[in-house]
């Protein structure tokens, strides 16, 4: 699923190569098998975050967002809710951290949910602040798997 506005969906070509060398990864049978941590898929370009964790409720975290990369996030086992809001929607709680790509946002006055159980996606680009990790109906363990693909 890729819910957008029409202006973010004619910026990015989703079906260019390094998204699709993000997706052929995220084929893989031995997903569950591979240590935490980063998995290299095409250096800087594309690679992948392996995590474990277990969710949390939406209250107790932030929103975050990336200037460099798209992040694509998918569940192997578990399930959570991500929040998202448009970036321009929300206020950072800090300065952006350049080196790591990242920043932490306040709440916005609305957002959308994406429930997302094992095998299932979200794509979230520049555009989207994203609350990810957060319980639906209670704590549950989730493995997933962040690709990181560069713009």
């Amino acid at each position: 699923m890729l819910a957008a506005s029409l202006g973010y969906a004619d910026r990015y070509d989703f079906t260019e190569e390094k998204f699709q060398k993000a997706f052929a990864f995220l084929r893989r049978s031995d997903l569950a098998e591979l240590p935490l941590g980063r998995q290299e898929i095409c250096g800087d370009e594309v690679f992948a975050n392996i995590q474990s964790y277990e969710t949390v409720p939406a209250a107790s975290k932030h929103y975050e967002a990336h200037r460099r990369y798209f992040d694509i996030q998918y569940v192997i086992s578990g399930e959570e809710a991500i929040a998202v809001a448009p970036l321009a929607e929300v206020e950072p709680l800090q300065e952006f951290d350049e080196g790591n790509d990242f920043c932490l946002y306040g709440e916005p006055k609305s957002c959308a949910w994406i429930p997302l159980h094992a095998g299932e996606l979200a794509i979230l680009g520049p555009e989207d602040a994203h609350k990810p990790g957060c319980s639906l109906e209670g704590p549950v363990a989730v493995r997933k798997v962040v690709v990181k693909v560069a713009l």
